[in-house]
């Protein structure tokens, strides 16, 4: 662990640190240490917790995503567990908006769970951070999971839930939140979907139904810290998209390797990957053989 802790932006906190998170110290059982990787600023920074299904539908998809993006306007980061799902959708809505994201591992940091987000947990470690309290080497255990989620609703002013099935550990996140005092959001769906019984059941139990993100900010209270910063916005977007269309140039129905699609767009290596990413979650292109990436045949 010492050795980890002295490569770049390494960091291992205790409890009687003043870089430890200031939320998390309030709750009954915060961790005695945490990891983290990435920009150390961000742990005391206001923050709305994003959680959800692994297996979302495209709605859950595009509400994580467009929440999360919406949120970066108002200062608010994003908060998640880097799964499958809702938490990718997330991250990466608040990646494009511009903002830090954080994610609550459930391994060391050391590894990356699960394998294919290696690329989402490199642009979280530049434009965000990652974190957990599971020391160096630790292997991804089933138990460890759960643990997390009270860090997530630990270190958050409010958790949304997306979509979740009764049994989703989204819920025990909220519950969590509710009995740190925190409050919890939920976004309703249709009475049809059954992934989304776990939303409606918080939204039952006492939990704010939301629209928009307009509702979250009004029942959060982060002083100054919420201010919508609409040109800022519309300048990552038109940069963003502006990259999207740069990279798409460069790719077919035969197969480009990340390092060839840099060289091909003069880009960084960051901003291809992250732009993969989203024309990934768009559908726009798939992965092939986990490194390289083709058009979707539409």
């Amino acid at each position: 662990c010492l050795e980890w802790q002295k490569q770049e932006n390494c960091f291992i906190l205790t409890l009687d640190d003043e870089r430890y998170p200031k939320l998390l110290k309030e709750i009954t059982d915060p961790p005695i240490v945490l990891y983290v990787l990435g920009e150390i600023e961000v742990l005391n920074s206001a923050q709305i917790g994003v959680v959800g299904s692994r297996n979302p539908t495209q709605g859950g998809v595009e509400n994580a995503y467009e929440f999360a993006k919406q949120l970066a306007k108002y200062d608010l980061n994003v908060i998640s567990g880097m799964a499958m799902g809702i938490d990718a959708s997330a991250h990466l809505g608040c990646l494009e908006g511009g903002a830090k994201t954080l994610a609550i591992c459930g391994t060391g940091l050391d590894r990356i769970y699960p394998a294919k987000h290696k690329n989402l947990a490199h642009q979280i470690s530049k434009q965000g951070a990652l974190i957990s309290e599971f020391s160096i080497g630790t292997p991804p255990l089933a138990q460890n999971f759960p643990r997390r989620n009270r860090v997530i609703s630990g270190m958050s002013l409010g958790t949304l839930v997306v979509e979740a099935t009764l049994k989703s550990g989204s819920l025990i996140t909220a519950r969590l939140a509710n009995e740190q005092g925190r409050e919890v959001f939920a976004i309703p769906s249709s009475i049809h979907n059954s992934k989304a019984q776990g939303s409606h059941f918080l939204i039952k139990q006492g939990a704010k139904l939301v629209e928009n993100v307009t509702d979250i900010v009004e029942e959060i209270s982060t002083g100054a810290t919420i201010e919508q910063k609409p040109q800022v916005k519309k300048e990552c977007q038109k940069k963003s998209k502006q990259s999207q269309l740069d990279i798409l140039k460069y790719l077919s129905f035969d197969v480009k390797q990340v390092d060839e699609l840099v060289e091909l767009s003069g880009l960084t290596i960051d901003i291809v990957n992250q732009q993969l990413m989203l024309l990934e979650l768009s559908n726009e292109i798939e992965r092939i053989d986990g490194y390289g990436f083709v058009l979707r045949n539409k």
